[in-house]
């Protein structure tokens, strides 16, 4: 759904739309397990065409645990309140200098902006930064692989520092 500076002159635009697995291009490593759900409105804040989007999205994804490698869902549950610009441009193509409050807008290229991008956008950064399977999830042995939730193995790390290799020999009297 293409959200039209045109169109949202004349109109606010209420939006309440699915989108199914393969429609939203993912990080590589999570995949759609369902479809996701955005519903909300799109409308122009002034005549300065600052677009604002409120929505709320849901969903859910599926990925592995960044400790032990298992296939877990990830929910995907918020909401968001998100003012777009157009884009600054200076007419020699230079890089310009934006302010702090700058940083907490979009901006936007064209006649409007793309709903699928926003949900992409807000997908994302919805995301923990560690997706777990647990907060107890033990990972994986480092030494032999095996999944320790699954079964405790045998394996015993032991941490040296090879700083102190050479005290060794003298303590054994190599």
């Amino acid at each position: 759904m293409f959200l039209s500076v045109q169109d949202l002159e004349l109109r606010k635009i209420e939006f309440d739309t699915s989108f199914a697995p393969g429609e939203i291009d993912l990080l590589d490593e999570l995949t759609q397990k369902g479809p996701l759900k955005v519903a909300g409105s799109a409308e122009l804040v002034n005549s300065l065409d600052e677009i604002r989007v409120l929505g709320h999205l849901e969903g859910s994804l599926t990925g592995d645990c960044d400790r032990c490698q298992e296939r877990i869902v990830v929910p995907v549950d918020c909401r968001f309140d998100l003012l777009y610009v157009p884009d600054l441009e200076t007419e020699t193509g230079d890089e310009i200098e934006i302010d702090t409050k700058d940083t907490e807008i979009g901006f936007y290229q064209g006649d409007g902006l793309e709903l699928v991008d926003i949900v992409r956008e807000q997908v994302l950064l919805s995301l923990p930064l560690q997706r777990l399977c647990s907060e107890e999830c033990k990972g994986l042995c480092a030494l032999c692989g095996q999944n320790r939730n699954m079964k405790d193995c045998k394996c015993r790390v032991t941490q040296t520092d090879e700083r102190w290799a050479g005290l060794k020999s003298i303590s054994t009297g190599d």
